[in-house]
């Protein structure tokens, strides 16, 4: 690790992001609107009891994401969510087992990147840790469809080491092998447990297959999985004209521009049928898929254009239903109940935080499940997705978030890259646009939602393409009269992170300042230093660490730290072992070293993921006052 100094919330030592003893009224305004977002506490994450009468969610109404159970009312006032205390760690995921005993509970160990599982009655007993630790990651994966019988896996801790999945009993902690595989993620297993569906491969190469249990066979979902892509898949008994048993529904990009619906025909003993197209869309990729018990009822999500749209196919009569009124922008964490009859969903947008809604399937009407806070009584500001084309004729979308006048702006590059920018719940965002800063929100080639060619339009070499699509967003800024050419900043995090050291890097007479969150500086440095499984599913998107070595060294933004004149700040979780928090402190001393001006914001207790509304609090309030300063 480099000397850097870090920055801790509530420390002795704070970043002064203005070099100037007050701020601007607007600026201070600015600031006090962006906490007062981030304390507007949001739900998400439903999962169903069987019958579909109680919903258990995370929800980080106290400041940290923990588990919430209540009973699901149509009609009537809202109940008052029974919180579950497991750790003062936060919550990430809950899920409920069939037989409505028991849930399970993902939890970032110490708010890091690393996840325990826990198993709790639904009343807040018999509580206990059942996988993960500091020194090793846990997968939660879905619960067994009969009983209470948990899934889950251990990535390999060793470069040559597979994962390990298992089946465990949190009454009796007895654990049954299922799968082995270097990247593996079990997504579902058949009712009686004699199939398991598993996905394995590295980042955009992902593929799905079914391991027979009583053979030790495995059958490819696909019949060339290689062609694309596979993400999503789970087992449903057969509609009434199949000959199989069972039928895998996989949403895939193989052989198709964009993520769409197969469904093959299977049975205990391999193939049964031919996979066929269920359906598909030349204007949305598909997002997640779900079903009831019987088969009978398929819901669909769709990404058009980073908003959400909602199908519901009854797969006796083929016959598709479009669902109207969606209460938000953005659809996550659907959960079909399993008959089929009711959908608990979170919705957000870009003036609203998450909060879960219920779906009649038969009646089509909607009503709330969580409320919201209230939000400070200030118009906030609704972004408009914008096209344009990069210098090479590629289309390129990004939201704009204009402040009151135009001069200074900002790009937020989104991580991943895989990941897309949409109209969701931004507190920065909106402060930042509070401050005069208008924010575009590009989706550079490499993001998601726009089809298998855009996603991988940035693999290896091809990234210097994606490094210039961040340059034609500022040049597009500016020729429409949103920013003044030497007023422009560039800002992301994690691989966003990384495109912002290397944007001022690379082209330093385009951007006037920068801040980097959790973003990599150094390739050679992250891949020695990061989670073996991070680095081995990496190797496809970024480039192999040894037989793309010199490619990497190129892309690597420490190769021209010497080329930076922007103002930057960096900001780090002090426990993200994902972009390890090395990646800060050399790029961070390394600028010192050249009385560079550069701040430095370490957040305590944080992974990679920053879940804590303190702690995004204090980035949001660091991050307006730094670019309020230095953009004029």
């Amino acid at each position: 690790m480099s000397g850097a100094a870090p920055v801790r919330p509530g420390g002795p030592a704070r970043v002064d992001p203005s070099g100037a003893a007050e701020q601007t009224v607007a600026t201070t305004a600015a600031v006090d609107l962006g906490e007062r977002l981030t304390a507007a506490w949001g739900s998400w994450g439903p999962t169903m009891t069987r019958n579909a009468r109680r919903v258990a969610f995370v929800s980080d109404r106290h400041r940290t994401p923990e588990v919430f159970v209540q009973d699901v009312v149509v009609d009537g006032p809202l109940p008052e969510p029974v919180r579950i205390s497991l750790s003062d760690d936060p919550v990430i995921r809950v899920t409920w087992s069939s037989d409505g005993e028991w849930l399970a509970v993902a939890i970032a160990t110490d708010g890091g990147v690393k996840q325990q599982v826990w198993v709790v009655r639904p009343d807040g007993t018999d509580a206990a840790q059942i996988a993960g630790s500091r020194y090793q990651h846990a997968e939660l994966g879905p619960w067994s469809r009969s009983g209470h019988r948990v899934v889950i896996t251990l990535p390999s801790t060793e470069a040559d080491q597979p994962a390990r999945s298992y089946l465990v009993d949190p009454v009796s902690g007895d654990r049954d092998d299922l799968a082995v595989g270097e990247l593996i993620h079990i997504l579902d297993l058949s009712v009686e447990e004699r199939l398991v569906v598993l996905r394995d491969g590295q980042r955009g190469h992902e593929f799905v297959v079914v391991v027979d249990r009583l053979t030790d066979e495995s059958h490819p979902l696909l019949t060339d999985p290689q062609s694309g892509s596979a993400e999503i898949a789970f087992l449903r008994p057969s509609p009434a004209s199949e000959t199989s048993p069972l039928v895998a529904y996989v949403a895939t990009e193989a052989g198709a521009p964009r993520r769409q619906l197969i469904a093959q025909p299977v049975g205990p003993h391999g193939w049964r049928g031919e996979p066929r197209l269920i359906m598909g869309r030349a204007d949305a990729e598909l997002e997640f898929l779900d079903a009831d018990d019987a088969g009978r009822t398929l819901l669909l999500g769709w990404n058009v254009d980073g908003r959400s749209e909602l199908d519901l196919i009854n797969t006796h009569s083929a016959s598709r239903t479009p669902v109207p009124g969606l209460p938000g922008y953005v659809v996550t964490d659907p959960v079909l109940s399993r008959d089929g009859r009711s959908v608990i969903l979170t919705v957000e947008g870009p003036t609203r935080p998450r909060e879960l809604w219920r779906l009649d399937t038969n009646e089509l009407t909607w009503s709330r499940v969580t409320d919201v806070p209230a939000l400070p009584s200030v118009a906030l500001v609704e972004p408009t997705l914008e096209r344009f084309a990069a210098r090479d004729g590629l289309e390129l979308t990004g939201w704009l978030y204009r402040a009151s006048e135009p001069g200074a702006a900002m790009i937020h590059l989104h991580g991943g890259p895989e990941s897309q920018e949409r109209p969701t719940f931004s507190p920065q965002h909106q402060a930042l646009a509070a401050a005069g800063v208008t924010v575009f929100a590009p989706n550079i080639r490499g993001s998601s939602g726009y089809g298998t060619e855009f996603v991988h339009a940035d693999d290896l070499g091809l990234r210097w393409n994606a490094l210039a699509d961040v340059v034609d967003c500022a040049r597009w800024l500016v020729a429409n009269g949103y920013a003044d050419r030497e007023r422009v900043a560039v800002e992301g995090r994690s691989y966003g992170g990384y495109a912002t050291l290397a944007s001022l890097a690379f082209t330093p007479d385009v951007f006037a300042a920068g801040v980097a969150v959790c973003g990599m500086s150094d390739f050679a440095t992250f891949y020695r230093d990061t989670e073996p499984w991070i680095a081995s599913a990496a190797a496809t998107k970024y480039g192999h660490p040894v037989d793309d070595a010199d490619l990497l060294a190129s892309l690597s933004p420490m190769r021209a730290v010497d080329d930076v004149t922007a103002p930057l700040l960096v900001v780090h979780g002090e426990l993200d072992t994902n972009v390890p928090i090395g990646e800060a402190h050399q790029v961070v001393a390394a600028l010192r070293e050249r009385s560079h001006d550069v701040a430095y914001l370490e957040l305590e207790g944080e992974g990679h993921e920053y879940r804590r509304a303190s702690s995004r609090a204090l980035l949001v309030r660091e991050m307006v006052a730094f670019l309020a300063a230095r953009l004029g």
